[in-house]
């Protein structure tokens, strides 16, 4: 029987044409003992057989060929309508079944719904923040954001990119990262080589109160801690002032809310700060590169929900 979905102990890095460059992370970070939220990953394999059954891989491939990405409406017209062929459309029932299995077993109410592209993350094609993800998701909305994900392979701005990086004659496919909510109080990203300076003894971490994806999508302006490696050392602390935090609301979904005085303070103390500097740095010391990674703090926990190498850095001499 075909298999639809795997659990992140199942996974590595070698797993990217399945899992996509995020689900196959994840996996590789859960074998390797770091702190990651537990989750599984619908595999690319479901989307594809979804197209199959559905006979859309047909209709996508015939709209696709309309495209003229220096007209920018040609691309639009083209997204508007596979978007809504995807998200039309029946998922088949053995996926959704297994789906929703595995989701059972995960036990937890909310759960974030992050497409992860199969050619994504590798240096060459850097898809971070071209497609959607679905934060604090419910078991009602989840078979519909699995088809949200898929279907943002195809937004404007993902045809675009595959146009103008020629990949539009690559297959590409994507997968669904399902990983249980962190709620943290803290979160952000972080940079195992500082990506200003390029200075390989440095790493950055950047640090705001709530959810990250209000960082992530440049909505706050987090504190940025920098550090030392050797010696192990916080060298520069820059604290923002947070007027906003983005948090869950009990019923699905997420607001905004006012932080006041809570939003002046230094988000991180000296102390959390080096004990994620070194989680950071057994991540960079693991895959033998640079690497950008989200984490989140949740009842003085650390876990980390995502890493990529960072691809804008000049190849070290």
């Amino acid at each position: 029987m075909k298999k639809f979905t795997n659990s992140f102990k199942d996974l590595s890095k070698n797993d990217a044409s399945i899992a996509g460059g995020k689900g196959a992370s994840l996996g590789e970070m859960t074998k390797t003992g770091i702190p990651v939220p537990p989750g599984f990953v619908v595999l690319a394999g479901a989307f594809e057989q979804f197209c199959e059954e559905t006979d859309l891989d047909v209709e996508i491939d015939a709209i696709l060929h309309t495209v003229n990405h220096k007209e920018i409406h040609t691309v639009e017209e083209a997204s508007e309508k596979i978007q809504a062929l995807i998200i039309g459309s029946e998922m088949p029932v053995d996926i959704a079944k297994e789906v929703k299995e595995k989701f059972k077993i995960l036990n937890a109410k909310y759960v974030a719904v992050r497409s992860s592209a199969t050619s994504e993350d590798s240096s060459e094609a850097a898809w971070a923040g071209q497609l959607d993800s679905f934060l604090n998701t419910t078991e009602e909305k989840l078979l519909e954001n699995v088809k949200r994900c898929w279907a943002s392979l195809f937004t404007p701005r993902a045809i675009f990119y595959r146009f103008e990086k020629e990949l539009h004659k690559t297959k590409i496919s994507v997968a669904v990262v399902i990983q249980k909510m962190v709620e943290s109080e803290v979160s952000g990203i972080a940079f195992s080589v500082h990506p200003v300076t390029e200075d390989y003894n440095q790493l950055i971490i950047e640090a705001g109160l709530g959810l990250g994806e209000a960082i992530v999508s440049g909505q706050i302006t987090p504190d940025s801690y920098v550090v030392e490696k050797e010696p192990r050392n916080i060298i520069d602390i820059n604290i923002s002032e947070q007027d906003r935090g983005l948090y869950k609301v009990l019923t699905g979904g997420n607001e905004w809310r006012d932080l006041g005085e809570k939003g002046k303070k230094q988000k991180l103390s000296g102390k959390q700060i080096l004990e994620l500097s070194e989680i950071i740095l057994r991540i960079e010391k693991h895959y033998g590169f640079p690497s950008d990674i989200e984490w989140a703090l949740e009842k003085e926990k650390f876990y980390i929900v995502q890493s990529r190498p960072i691809t804008t850095l000049k190849t070290k001499t």
